[in-house]
C-alpha cells in the first residue's frame, strides 16, 4: 500500500479501478478533478468507460454525466466519449473525440464561465452531484486531503458529492505540499458571501488541504501516472511577431504612466501564442512581474527560475513533459512563488477588476467592429469553450486578444465582417493584436474601430474586400453607429462552406 495514504481510517477504502467503477449507475452526475491536462483521475474513467462498452454490448443504456474543472486528457475525456458514455459535458473540453461527439449531437454541452461552474453546483442548478472522482498527492494523517496539479472545482465537488472516489497518485511530488491555498468562502453562496479578501497576487487566504467526509469516500485508487501534457510547438515566425507588438504595446503604456514600471498582474490564455509573449517577457525589459491567471505555463516557469516574475497565481499546471518534470523535482522550491487556488478564486471578477489584471487570451475570429469569438467554427461547430476567458476579459484593466490574420494556409481570415458566433462583446474587447500589427480599440466608436482593425490587423489578402464591404455596409445599413449589411456579412461565412476559402 503507498505511504501517500497516512490516515489508518482511509486505508480500508483501497480498492480496484474496476471494482470503484463498478459502484457507478446509469445516469449519475459525476465531478472529475482535472484541468488543463493536470491532477485529472488517471484509471478511473478508462475503467468506467469499459464498464459502459460491456453494458452498451449487452443492449444496455449507460451514460453519465462529466463536469470538470477544464479539459482533462485522452484518458478521461477521450476515453469515455469513445464509448459513446458522456450524455452531458460541462465546463469545458479540448479532446478531440468528445469534441466530435459534441458536434455529432452524442453529447450535450454547457460551455460554462469557469468562475461559474463551482456556483452552479453549489446551488444544485446542475442536479446532484452523486460522484466526486478526484486526483490527490497524499492524505494526511488527520484525514486531509493534500491536492495535486490542479484545484479547479475540487473544493465544491468534494462539498457536494454523495459519494467520493480518491485516486492518490505518487507521481505527483510531495513537494507540492503548501503550494495550494484551499479557500473556503464564509456565507458559502451569495448574498452572504463577503469580499474576497485577497489584495494583491501572492495573499494566501486558505489552507494549504482540503477537507472531507470519511463517510462519503465509497473508494481509494493507488496510482503512479504522469499527466500527459503535450510540449508546446517551437515558436514560430507569426507568434513572435504577435508576442513583439503586445510587449511594445506594454512599455508604451509604462511610458504614458498607465502601468507601473513591473506592469499589473498578468492573466495568459492557454497555447503557443501566449507562451510566445511568456518567452518574450524573459527578454524584455520587466522586473518583478506578477500573475494572476489560471495556468502555470512553461514559460511562467522560466520567468520564475529567471527571477523576472516574482509570483504566479493559477489553478492548475499547464506544462510540457520537460517542464512537468522539472516541477515536479522541484515543486518544493516553486511553492515559494506559486500559489493555486480553487477556480472561484483564480477566476474571481472581482479580484481580478479591484487587482487590474492585464488579460491575453487566444481567439478563433474578430469581426471589424470588435467582437470576438473563441469557441465555435462556422457558428455551429464547438472548438473547445470559453473557459476563463469571459472571467478575464469582461473584468481586465485591459483585455487583449491574439491570433494570426488568417487561418488554413491563408483560406481563412481571422478578421470578418460580421463572427459567426460572439463570445467577448465590443465593449469587453479592448486589444486585437496578428502578426500584421496591433489595434488598440479603446475610446473608439464602431466605424472608427473597423478602419483600425482591418489597416492593423487583417491580412492583405484580405485588407480590400474588407473596405469594399464597409463601403457597401455604409449605403445599405439601416443605421451608421454599426453598420452592417447581414447578406455580404454571411456571405464570408457560406463562401468558405461551399469553396472552402473565403476569398474571391
Amino acid at each position: 500500500m503507498s505511504g501517500r495514504i497516512r490516515s489508518e481510517a482511509f486505508k480500508s477504502k483501497v480498492m480496484s479501478a474496476v471494482d470503484a467503477a463498478a459502484i457507478v449507475e446509469n445516469g449519475w452526475n459525476i465531478g472529475f478533478s482535472g484541468f488543463t491536462g493536470a491532477g485529472y483521475p488517471k484509471v478511473f474513467p478508462p475503467a468506467l468507460a469499459e464498464r459502459i462498452r460491456e453494458a452498451h454490448a449487452r443492449g444496455e443504456e449507460f451514460m453519465v454525466s462529466s463536469w470538470t474543472g477544464a479539459s482533462t486528457a485522452p484518458e478521461h475525456d477521450g476515453a469515455l466519449a469513445e464509448v459513446d458514455g458522456v450524455r452531458f459535458r460541462a465546463p469545458y473540453q479540448s479532446d478531440p473525440v468528445q469534441r466530435a461527439k459534441i458536434n455529432d449531437g452524442t453529447t450535450y454541452y454547457s460551455d460554462i464561465h469557469l468562475s461559474h461552474m463551482p456556483n452552479l453546483v453549489a446551488q444544485g442548478f446542475l442536479g446532484d452531484l452523486d460522484l466526486a472522482v478526484i486526483e490527490v498527492t497524499a492524505i494526511t494523517e488527520d484525514g486531509e486531503l493534500v491536492p495535486s496539479s490542479s484545484i479547479g472545482a475540487n473544493r465544491t465537488y468534494i462539498e457536494k458529492a454523495k459519494r467520493i472516489i480518491l485516486e492518490v497518485n505518487e507521481w505527483q511530488s510531495e513537494g507540492l505540499f503548501g503550494m495550494h491555498d484551499v479557500y473556503y468562502p464564509i456565507g458559502n453562496l451569495p448574498p452572504h458571501r463577503p469580499p474576497l479578501p485577497i489584495t494583491s497576487t501572492g495573499d494566501r487566504i486558505g489552507t494549504p488541504t482540503m477537507k472531507i467526509d470519511l463517510d462519503k469516500v465509497v473508494a481509494i485508487i493507488e496510482t503512479d501516472a504522469p499527466d500527459r501534457n503535450t510540449p508546446f510547438k517551437d515558436l514560430d515566425e507569426d507568434s513572435l511577431k504577435i508576442a513583439g507588438y503586445f510587449l511594445d504595446f506594454l512599455a508604451a503604456e509604462v511610458k504614458a504612466g498607465r502601468l507601473p514600471e513591473n506592469l499589473n498582474p498578468l492573466q495568459s490564455g492557454v497555447g503557443n501564442i501566449a507562451n510566445a509573449v511568456l518567452a518574450g517577457l524573459l527578454e524584455g525589459p520587466f522586473e518583478n512581474i506578477t500573475s494572476y491567471t489560471e495556468v502555470i505555463q512553461d514559460g511562467m516557469v522560466d520567468l520564475i527560475d529567471s527571477g523576472k516574475l516574482a509570483v504566479a497565481s493559477a489553478t492548475a499546471f499547464s506544462l510540457s513533459p520537460t517542464a512537468a518534470e522539472r516541477m515536479n523535482d522541484n515543486a518544493a522550491h516553486y511553492a515559494k512563488k506559486i500559489v493555486l487556488r480553487p477556480m472561484d478564486v483564480s477566476n474571481n471578477p472581482e479580484a481580478i477588476r479591484r487587482m487590474g489584471v492585464i488579460s491575453c487570451n487566444g481567439m478563433i475570429e474578430a469581426d471589424i467592429y470588435g467582437n470576438v469569438n473563441s469557441t465555435h467554427v462556422m457558428g455551429s461547430r464547438m472548438q473547445n469553450g470559453i473557459g476563463g476567458s469571459g472571467d478575464f476579459t469582461r473584468n481586465a484593466f485591459f483585455s487583449c486578444f491574439v491570433s494570426p490574420s488568417t487561418a488554413k494556409g491563408g483560406a481563412i481570415s481571422a478578421i470578418v465582417p460580421m463572427v459567426n458566433h460572439v463570445d467577448h462583446t465590443e465593449h469587453d474587447v479592448s486589444v486585437i493584436v496578428t502578426e500584421q500589427g496591433l489595434a488598440d480599440l479603446r475610446g473608439l466608436a464602431p466605424r472608427q474601430r473597423a478602419e483600425k482593425i482591418i489597416e492593423n490587423c487583417a491580412h492583405p489578402d484580405y485588407r480590400e474586400p474588407l473596405r469594399e464591404y464597409v463601403k457597401l455596409a455604409h449605403t445599405k445599413a439601416n443605421g451608421m453607429h454599426t453598420p452592417h449589411d447581414l447578406r455580404t456579412a454571411l456571405g464570408w461565412h457560406v463562401r468558405f462552406l461551399e469553396t472552402g476559402t473565403m476569398k474571391e
